[in-house]
This record gives structure tokens, sequence and C-alpha cells, in this order.
């Protein structure tokens, strides 16, 4: 008998091939059609949720009928194809992040490295002949706090200031609070969030701030620590997302890189989205006894 593990895979499959309907099936409708959009965007996923590259995810799928079957392959793709998917997607992978609303929402950034050299050589020999460093991918997200779910992304090749994504990341959200750490602290930002979003920033003032003001600066904006703390969720999040799918982006190009950080948040909700019903399922049958 198969394991439990095996088993959550194929339903990882699924869920991804569920997702995917937010794309279209085809590019052109003088597509060949050997392979749709959704089983190539469900291999993406399955890659990230693997740890491994499009050679491997190739060389799995050949070796196993039951998740070629959960795809529909009749044959598996070579890997330059999942590699040209990746190019194209990149500019709608984002409408699969479709969740828009939630109660307190958290806002924050990571970078993800673009090489897998090992830690010697990029810290010590590399220190010693004087290379230079490549950059790497800054991912910012938004997320559900209380179900660690990942509603928005943004992603920049380049180190940049944290607070000028923060309004991309918002402004289709509909929330009730917004917490953010000192870096997005800024008047335009809570102006943001009271006017456009009308919720409630919970930012913390940076030393050289001055409290912002309401109703035409007769009252102080209120702080809440209790809420603001639900911004550690985000940390957690981020910390999940390299512990079960890596922090180091593979691909050659800022377009495949892109789609493969993106690729990750995704494979993230996926299993979060899982182990949320796994949940639900067990407390109503915990309430039947």
């Amino acid at each position: 008998m198969k394991n439990i593990e095996y088993y959550d895979y194929l339903k990882f499959i699924d869920d991804a091939l569920e997702l995917a309907k937010s794309i279209p099936r085809y590019f052109s409708k003088f597509s060949n059609k050997v392979y749709c959009n959704h089983q190539k965007f469900a291999i993406i996923i399955l890659m990230q949720k693997l740890k491994t590259t499009t050679r491997g995810i190739v060389s799995y799928l050949r070796s196993n009928s039951d998740a070629r079957m959960h795809l529909g392959l009749n044959k598996v793709p070579v890997h330059t194809t999942i590699v040209r998917f990746a190019r194209r997607i990149k500019n709608m992978i984002h409408k699969v992040l479709e969740i828009r609303q939630a109660q307190i929402v958290a806002v924050d950034a990571t970078g993800f490295e673009l090489e897998s050299k090992s830690y010697y050589y990029r810290r010590i020999w590399n220190s010693n002949n004087k290379q230079k460093a490549k950059k790497y991918m800054k991912l910012s997200i938004a997320i559900d706090a209380k179900k660690q779910i990942i509603l928005s992304t943004k992603t920049r090749l380049s180190p940049r200031n944290d607070t000028i994504d923060f309004k991309e990341l918002l402004k289709n959200l509909k929330v009730d609070y917004v917490v953010a750490d000192k870096g997005y602290s800024s008047k335009s930002n809570r102006r943001f969030v009271l006017n456009k979003l009308k919720s409630h920033p919970m930012i913390p003032y940076k030393k050289t701030e001055g409290v912002y003001r309401i109703n035409n600066g007769r009252k102080k904006l209120e702080f809440d620590d209790k809420i603001y703390h639900q911004r550690s969720k985000v940390e957690s999040v981020f910390s999940s997302i390299k512990r079960k799918y890596g922090s180091v982006l593979r691909g050659k190009s800022f377009d495949v890189q892109h789609v493969e950080a993106i690729s990750k948040a995704i494979a993230h909700n996926v299993d979060r989205m899982q182990r949320c019903i796994l949940l639900l399922i067990r407390g109503l049958h915990q309430s039947s006894f």
C-alpha cells in the first residue's frame, strides 16, 4: 500500500490544476494542443514542491505513471517546453492568486538567491578571488494573517526600498487592518490605507516621524499592539516557503526567475489550503462524537 505522502502529491497536482483554470487553456487557437497551459502550470508548481529543476521534473514524470495520469499527459514534455512556458506566463501568473479579501493583511519582503553555489564558494573562495556576486531576487507579499495564505506578490531583481511596492500589493484587496514593519512607515502609505482601502494601518512610527493625525488633525491614529503582532505571521510564511520549496532560484533569465518565485508562493497556498481543509474535516469528525 502506497504511503499517505505519495497521495498528498497527487492531491497537490489536482489542486494545482484547479488553480490553473484562472489562466487561458491555450495561448492561441492555432496551438498544437499537445499540452495545455493548465498542465504546464501544474508541472511548474509541482517542480517547486519537489525542489527540482526542469530536467528533474521531466525525469520524475517519466517514472511516475500516477502523476502523468492526474496531469492528463499522454507523453511527457521536454524541459525546454516548460522553460518556454515560464517565459510566456510571466505576465498572467499572478491571476492564480485570486483571493482578494481578509480581515488582517500583513506585508513584508524577502530575498531569494539566484545561484546554487555552496556557502564555501560564495563566502570564502569568491571573496579571495574578488569576483562580483550576483544580485538577488526580492519577493514582496501580502498575506491573510489568519489563514497564512498569500494574496498578492511583487518581484524585483535588484535591492530596492520595500515601501515602493506597498500600494501595488494592496490596491485590489478588501481588508480591515494592514500590518507592516517600520520600513513601510510613511504618511503616503497610511493615507493610502485610510482613504483608498478604507481600513486601519498598523505600522509603527520611525523615530524621525511625527504622529499621524486624522479628522483634520483633531485625533491621533490609533495603534493596537495585539493586531500589529500578527505581522509575525508573514515571517512564518517566508520560513515555510524557503524550507519546503528552497531559497534558490535556478532560472537563468529574469522572466523565468520571476515565475519561479511566484510559483513558490502558489505552491505554499496549495499546501496551506490542503492543511486548512484537513483541519476542518478533522474538527467535524471530532465534533460528531
